[in-house]
């Protein structure tokens, strides 16, 4: 099995964190096994130690039967808000860290870098530079503030990695509507969440990047591409029918699937099928979203226990991932 999509957090000091931001810079606190990952003085989110710790990780692939993960950032990490001459270190030490991390199995954990999408020139020769060193890929958000991925600055760096053969996964991050009518539950990543993946998808469809887009770009999104597969009846009517849907786009939303991949992250046998059905057996790679837990506990059960074809399972624990990140 390949596992696409995990996540990582580095021992990140507070003093290290500072350096980016002295009141808000994520941080890693320890106890043993377990961590809180912190922001500035305030706790975000109890973590364990296959988050930070390379042996610890690789001993949890042998207990699940992954061959290869990828691991990427955790998404507090992004600091897209920050100036450039800081960002840009941060990414850097982000980057070598995951590197550290990924050393003691080079085979078998592989890592995306991180960029400072708020300043395209340095995120291209960010995402280069990783390239170089050893990363086989790079994580971006869905959106850099108020700019979405047919920015034009972000289709420059979507542009970059096509021509440079970076492969990217699109992880959603600082949601919508996250105020006082998210007021529990963890609401934001039940609702918001996926609304994020499926703009940042209809962004590029309906913005008429696609067609402006090298055909080559490599581009998976998360968590099963959010809402999109389930409402993309609802686009493709609305394209029909109104021409302001239509004004950018000259083809029917549904004709641009093959322009890019999604996980399987989505927890639930009926979604799994609607998926494939929709994206295509070629289109869905494995994704866990471990070691969280909102991630799959049993990496690849969703898709065993529902895909019966063999040819297709196949294809959606490793093949497709070994095709798109050429491992």
């Amino acid at each position: 099995m390949i596992d696409i999509h995990s996540h990582f957090f580095p021992r990140i000091s507070l003093a290290e964190a500072a350096r980016l931001d002295p009141r808000r810079g994520p941080w890693l606190e320890t106890s043993g096994r377990n961590g809180q990952i912190m922001v500035g003085e305030q706790p975000f989110r109890p973590v364990h130690d296959a988050l930070w710790d390379g042996a610890r990780r690789l001993a949890w692939l042998d207990e699940q039967g992954i061959d290869i993960q990828i691991m990427c950032a955790t998404p507090v990490m992004f600091a897209y808000a920050a100036p450039i001459e800081r960002a840009l270190p941060w990414a850097q030490l982000m980057n070598d860290r995951a590197l550290d991390m990924a050393a003691i199995a080079p085979q078998r954990l592989k890592v995306l870098a991180q960029v400072p999408l708020q300043d395209v020139d340095a995120a291209c020769r960010e995402a280069s530079r990783a390239r170089d060193a050893g990363h086989i890929g790079v994580q971006i958000g869905n959106h850099v503030g108020e700019r979405d991925l047919d920015d034009a600055g972000l289709l420059t760096f979507l542009s970059h990695c096509a021509a440079e053969n970076i492969p990217l996964l699109v992880h959603p991050w600082d949601m919508m509507g996250a105020g006082a009518r998210m007021k529990r539950w963890m609401l934001p990543w039940l609702v918001s969440m996926p609304a994020e993946t499926q703009l940042a998808i209809l962004s590029l469809i309906l913005s008429g990047a696609f067609e402006r887009l090298p055909a080559s770009l490599k581009i998976c999104f998360a968590h099963g591409g959010g809402s999109f597969a389930y409402l993309l009846g609802r686009v493709d009517n609305a394209w029909e029918q109104r021409d302001i849907v239509r004004e950018d786009c000259p083809r029917r939303p549904s004709s641009y699937l093959d322009r890019f991949y999604v996980d399987s992250a989505v927890f639930d046998p009926g979604a799994l099928r609607l998926l494939i059905a929709t994206m295509g057996a070629e289109r869905v790679m494995l994704g866990s979203d471990a070691p969280f837990p909102l991630g799959e506990q049993t990496v690849g059960g969703l898709v065993r226990e529902t895909v019966a074809d063999a040819e297709i399972r196949r294809r959606l624990l490793a093949d497709n991932a070994r095709a798109f990140f050429s491992l």
